[in-house]
């Protein structure tokens, strides 16, 4: 393990049965109350973005956006929050996808991503992949690229990966920790 990875993950603290028993639940609060593992964090995601060529960060509702503008701001690129259906106004492109307990659906503003435009898609957590999948095709839809996906953690044993592989067709996928 990494010096950043040992840091990353002892800023993550374990909550038992949350929200439901025989959860645990990953919180990243205390990593993000933490300066100097905060600035950390942005750094490599950012350093990702810039590796990848992206021209664009989008960030994943809600987490995602806590962990995505800091990292456009500070690679230079412009920052795309993906909502759930219903929280932006004006024209959007929408997405619906499945999860593990029923459906929803995501949307960005449609004029905020066009020919051209290289994606990088930043998340806190990969599981299932649902979200992710809705955004890159969303992305796609609106004609830009995805460069890569880039997420502070990875639960392995939801097999989000092996459903993303496809879609990201040959885009990398960045995951600071697996758990």
């Amino acid at each position: 393990m990494t010096g950043i990875q040992e840091l990353l993950l002892s800023r993550i603290r374990d909550v038992a049965d949350y929200p439901e028993p025989g959860v645990m639940f990953k919180d990243i609060t205390p990593l993000l109350a933490d300066p100097a593992a905060f600035t950390a964090l942005t750094d490599t995601l950012s350093e990702i973005a810039t590796n990848t060529g992206a021209t664009k960060v989008v960030g994943l509702e809600a987490r995602g956006f806590i962990l995505g503008a800091p990292v456009a701001l500070r690679a230079g690129l412009g920052f795309i929050p993906v909502r759930k259906a219903g929280k932006l106004p004006g024209a959007t492109l929408r997405q619906a996808y499945d999860l593990e307990y029923g459906s929803a659906e995501i949307e960005v503003h449609a004029e905020d991503l066009a020919a051209g435009d290289r994606v990088l898609i930043v998340d806190d957590v990969l599981a299932t992949g649902g979200t992710a999948e809705a955004a890159i095709h969303l992305i796609q839809r609106a004609g830009a690229e995805v460069s890569g996906l880039a997420v502070l953690m990875e639960l392995g044993f939801l097999q989000g990966r092996a459903r993303l592989t496809p879609a990201l067709d040959g885009a990398p996928l960045e995951a600071l920790l697996t758990v």
